[in-house]
């Protein structure tokens, strides 16, 4: 079991420290603490091939990592650090861990009156597994860890995609980049307006008195359920009203939206998928009108200025930033069948 620090044993760097927010990449992304905390308190240092992993319920719990080597490593109270036997491999010890299986040998041994809810080490030795023989248990591990090495590039490409797709708004939206006319001449120059005059704000209503039917409902939080009316039909942007502000996104077909998301109607002079790229740029938080719960008035979107160009550089904008995001959409759903592929390995 690791320790619980105190704040000033934290550096800017030092002896990397494993807590649970950054069990997984606690390799790329450390914390440090001081080279004198870590030799008071870890008389048990991490050795190349030990198995940490986390034992609270609020950090997930079996997430593991395994040590690539025998450099100090501190790590948190709610961290348990694993030293396997020598009829066991390291990556088939991490991965056996994280199957379904063994997750619910855990969850048995839970403490529920503690909070929040952990496994104590001496009920964490308590859980049953099976293990093939070696050459076996490597085989498996290296085919598991082939397809962890395909998520973690699916992940990065993703990042990058979404690092670039940020660059590209800021050189549009900042005038450094421009589209041209089909005959290779500009665009006039962008105009100044407030979103009231290009666009209309949508209240959500109730929806608990709603049959079940095909049409979605959304909250702030994205899809809720679907039922038998809607509320508008058409392409719209919505954005929360209470709650989380700062997230908007974009929809075409008909809908309900709850009292906590707006929704816009009556573009003017300008697309859907424009407002959209907008709303992305826009820093709601700086809007928000409340101390407690973040929260944005009509009024206060509608007062907001922004720069627009012609509908024609408009349509050339969206366009392109839509091919971007359908390559990240195609990205994360690769993630997800390579994830639900793995989950169905380990069972």
């Amino acid at each position: 079991m690791g320790f619980s620090l105190h704040s000033s044993d934290y550096v800017e760097s030092g002896v990397p420290f494993v807590s649970v927010e950054n069990v997984k990449s606690y390799a790329r992304k450390s914390k440090f603490i001081t080279k004198e905390a870590f030799d008071k308190d870890f008389k048990t240092k991490p050795k190349k091939g030990d198995v940490i992993m986390t034992r609270i319920t609020a950090g997930i719990i079996g997430m593991t990592s395994i040590v690539e080597n025998d450099n100090d490593l501190a790590y948190y109270v709610s961290v348990a650090l694993i030293r396997k036997k020598k009829d066991i491999g390291s990556s088939f010890l991490a991965h056996r861990i994280e199957s379904e299986g063994f997750k619910r040998e855990l969850h048995k041994r839970i403490i529920h009156v503690a909070f929040p809810k952990k496994i104590n080490l001496g009920d964490l030795q308590k859980c049953v597994t099976y293990t093939p023989t070696l050459p076996e248990q490597q085989k498996i591990a290296s085919f598991l860890s082939a397809v962890d090495e395909k998520i973690q590039q699916l992940t990065k490409k993703k990042k990058l995609l979404e690092q670039y797709k940020k660059g590209v708004m800021q050189q549009l939206f900042s005038g450094q980049l421009r589209f041209k006319d089909e005959n290779g001449n500009p665009y006039p120059d962008w105009e100044e307006k407030q979103l009231g005059e290009v666009l209309t704000i949508g209240s959500g209503r109730d929806h608990k008195h709603l049959a079940t039917g095909d049409i979605p409902v959304f909250g702030t939080g994205g899809y809720m359920r679907s039922v038998n009316e809607k509320l508008y039909s058409g392409e719209t942007v919505f954005i929360g009203r209470k709650g989380t502000i700062d997230k908007p996104f974009y929809f075409k077909g008909d809908f309900w939206t709850v009292d906590t998301l707006f929704y816009t109607h009556k573009f003017i002079d300008v697309l859907p998928k424009f407002i959209y790229a907008i709303f992305q740029q826009v820093n709601w938080k700086l809007h928000n009108e409340a101390s407690g719960v973040p929260s944005l008035s009509k009024s206060t979107i509608e007062k907001i200025k922004f720069d627009f160009p012609v509908i024609e550089e408009q349509q050339k904008i969206a366009s392109y930033l839509s091919s971007i995001d359908t390559k990240i959409e195609g990205v994360k759903i690769q993630i997800t069948q390579t994830q639900t592929f793995k989950k169905g390995l380990l069972q």
